[in-house]
This record gives structure tokens, sequence and C-alpha cells, in this order.
């Protein structure tokens, strides 16, 4: 019974280790710690949402600002329906580096 349970004991030692060591490990690149927002300069998400937002022939008329922070997206400005809301926001979500979206675009009254 003794060296049963002598090997019972160092199986699970054994066990423990390899879930404790598995926790060391760095994350792996391209896993969910990283993602392309990281590696896109603010500027660069700025300028490609502007691109996109002018190559739109409705949104080109308006006057939409775009402020970019860490991969966070400021939409702001004021446009005509819902529908070109949600155009600028999914153009903006097609960005790369774009990581949120925080609409500000108002409607015009």
């Amino acid at each position: 019974m003794n060296r049963y349970f002598r090997t019972l004991i160092c199986s699970m030692a054994l066990g423990a280790f390899a879930l404790l060591a598995g926790c060391n490990k760095p994350p792996e690149a391209g896993g969910v710690a990283q993602t392309t927002a990281a590696h896109v300069a603010d500027a660069d998400v700025t300028a490609n949402v502007k691109a996109a937002l002018l190559r739109d022939p409705v949104l080109t008329k308006f006057a939409i600002s775009i402020i970019t922070l860490k991969g966070d997206v400021r939409l702001t400005g004021i446009v005509n329906t819902q529908s070109q809301i949600d155009a600028a926001i999914k153009l903006t979500r097609g960005t790369d580096g774009v990581h949120s979206i925080h609409d500000e675009l108002t409607l015009k009254k």
C-alpha cells in the first residue's frame, strides 16, 4: 500500500507541475493578446478611415472628423440620415487597426 501511495502522490505532483509550467508560456504572436490594432499607428488608422469615408460618394459630402487614440476611433460630425451614420460606422469598422468605434455623429435637424 505504501508503494501505491507514493506512486499516486508522484503522479499528482507531476501533473500539477505540468499544468503550472503551461501557464508560464508567453502569448503566441497573433493570439488574443495581440491584434492588428496594436501594430497600426493611430495616424495611419485616422488616414485610412478618412480615405474610406472620402471614397464613399454620399459620405464625402459631409465634414466627418476622425480622432484615433490607441486604435479607438471617434467619429464626429453632422449627417442627414441614420443610414449615413450606419455606413460611416461600417466603413470605419472595416479599416485595419480599428479597435473600437465611438459614434458621435449626429443627425441634421
